[in-house]
């Protein structure tokens, strides 16, 4: 089934456990309004409250994942008249970037971001904030805000040096570089590149197997793996076992040991 969101900006469709969401501003390369992000955050937090939601992902309508912010937004678009009063970005991050972020670290079951063009600035760290990153053979990431005298944001200054390391964190972030998703793909910033004709099946296949596992253990892997780059290894081992024990007493775990022991596939329902 398929169906829009009120204001069309974001599609959706569901099946089989999993729901894609498709940006929808072919047109503007699905950059970024204040009214997509509405939409967009709408839609992730009825996924997170759908128990039938076992696999959100996010893509792109036409040729773009998402050029990042749309600069000719009135929240964005800078009035160039001398002595005029300067935008506040950091309003604009703290309103809509920030909550999504959070949001997408912070849900409840896997996210997949099915790049089919071009991820440039917020629409390049919005992919790489989901957990696994599926790119055709022709998309690209550009951390783009040097170009135009910021920072990265959307969680890039954060995500970057985790993924790649701070040598190539710095280069991709302060030369702003096209980085073609094969290249992506050996750096270690994203999952997967996949010839373009092959994006739509290997991501159908990737989220329903995603749909089948145990959604609660996904989503503590994450937890987990996110909080232990700031512990020691005593603290992330005190983590494990915190999580383990709540884990452990789920019904997924006694399901996943009874279908080994039965030698049957299992049937997760936790999340």
């Amino acid at each position: 089934m398929t169906s829009p969101t009120p204001s069309a900006l974001v599609l959706s469709s569901f099946g089989e456990g999993v729901l894609t969401l498709t940006l929808n501003r072919p047109a503007q390369l699905n950059s970024f309004t204040g009214e997509m992000h509405v939409a967009l955050m709408a839609a992730l937090e009825a996924a997170a409250a759908d128990a039938q939601v076992r696999c959100v992902v996010i893509t792109g309508a036409g040729r773009a994942f998402c050029a990042g912010q749309d600069l000719g937004d009135p929240a964005a678009a800078p009035d160039l008249t001398p002595g005029a009063e300067p935008k506040d970005l950091g309003a604009l991050i703290e309103r809509h970037y920030r909550p999504l972020v959070l949001r997408l670290r912070t849900m409840p079951v896997p996210v997949v971001a099915a790049v089919n063009g071009v991820a440039a600035g917020a629409g390049a760290n919005l992919a790489l904030c989901c957990d696994l990153v599926v790119a055709a053979r022709s998309a690209s990431f550009i951390q783009a805000f040097a170009k135009i005298g910021l920072v990265p944001d959307t969680g890039g200054t954060w995500l970057l040096p985790r993924l790649v390391g701070r040598a190539r964190a710095l280069g991709l972030a302060m030369l702003g570089d096209k980085l073609p998703a094969e290249q992506a793909q050996q750096m270690g910033l994203i999952w997967q590149c996949v010839d373009d004709a092959d994006l739509p099946a290997t991501v159908q296949a990737l989220a329903a197997r995603l749909a089948a596992m145990p959604a609660r253990a996904l989503a503590a892997t994450r937890q987990a793996m996110d909080a232990a780059g700031t512990m020691d290894l005593s603290m992330a081992l005190d983590e494990e076992a915190h999580l383990q024990r709540n884990l452990g007493r789920a019904h997924d775990y006694l399901e996943g040991v009874a279908a080994f022991q039965a030698k049957r596939a299992p049937r997760f329902s936790d999340r």
